[in-house]
């Protein structure tokens, strides 16, 4: 390949493994990639590039690539290490492992703090057992009405079956997706059977402990057809360390809206007087549930601060 061959050119990381980066460009037909090392020169200044990346990069006499330059990001998450994710799709199990709210909502206090849209997929509609149906039938029916009367998008799906999951790609397409949620809960499975062919590993739930193995070792954008889920290994470490009172009161969508009308600045929402959470909680416009769960991590953030 001659010197010439050498110009810039734009394209998305779209796979991170061993230090390697691999770019798709933006021209490309069919899914190529091009396989990059990043310039020294991101050490140096403390940057790491990152799957979801828009990069500027050359192609290297020996038909591999050299990453040069990062073009701005709109969003950057940690854990997982994700650029340019535009979308959030919170997935949670209906039945195996049941529902659990307090789980939800931690997720959206993170999804919400690092200001990225979300939507709640509830899975395995398929799996509930007669005796369960009832019950399972209430849950669905709680999420609806608690987290769809907050604004959030909610689909149904079975990846057995194929329900809900055409509904879920069209959300999907345009985006830069992360899927979350505990493991076991079908995100792959899901995942396969948005986009035929793909076979992710699937793990099956332990029973004797209740919840799946992490299957995904490494973070990778999956082409789904006009738009990219991340499959990554997951939110596994959702603790309070970055985090802050106030932010803990922002990644609640409710707390967020009402907190400017509390009587005192640096409201915990705890037991000030003249606190509009509290009046909210009285007159039946908050969620028991929510709240309690709000006061649950405050208490939780409390406690990480004084062991530090």
């Amino acid at each position: 390949m001659s010197k010439s061959s050498s110009h810039k050119q734009q394209g998305l990381i779209v796979k991170a493994l061993s230090g390697f980066y691999y770019v798709k460009p933006d021209d490309s037909q069919h899914g190529e990639t091009l396989q990059c090392r990043a310039r020294g020169i991101f050490k140096k200044r403390g940057l790491t590039p990152l799957v979801g990346d828009r990069v500027v990069y050359s192609v290297t006499e020996n038909g591999e690539g050299t990453v040069e330059e990062l073009l701005p990001r709109t969003s950057e998450l940690i854990r997982p290490p994700v650029a340019n994710v535009d979308l959030a799709v919170l997935v949670f199990s209906v039945s195996e492992p049941e529902l659990n709210l307090q789980l939800l909502d931690k997720f959206l206090l993170h999804i919400e703090y690092a200001d990225i849209p979300a939507v709640l997929c509830l899975s395995k509609q398929d799996l509930q057992d007669e005796e369960d149906a009832e019950e399972i039938a209430q849950a669905i029916s709680s999420v609806r009405r608690i987290y769809g009367g907050l604004g959030y998008d909610i689909f149904g799906t079975s990846s057995n079956r194929g329900e809900g999951v055409q509904q879920l790609q069209e959300r999907l397409s345009g985006h830069v997706a992360v899927f979350a949620g505990q493991s076991g809960v079908g995100k792959s499975s899901l995942l396969n059977a948005i986009v035929p062919g793909l076979s992710l590993a699937t793990n099956a739930i332990s029973n004797k402990l209740g919840r799946g193995k992490h299957t995904t070792r490494h973070v990778e954008l999956i082409d789904i057809g006009g738009g990219y889920v991340a499959d990554t290994p997951g939110f596994s470490q959702l603790d309070f360390e970055e985090l802050g009172i106030e932010d803990l009161g922002y990644g609640f969508v409710e707390i967020r809206e009402l907190s400017g009308d509390c009587k005192f600045r640096g409201c915990t929402h705890s037991h000030e007087p003249g606190c509009a959470i509290i009046a909210a909680l009285e007159r039946g416009e908050m969620e028991q549930s929510r709240y309690e769960h709000y006061r649950l991590f405050l208490a939780e953030l409390n406690d990480k601060k004084r062991r530090y």
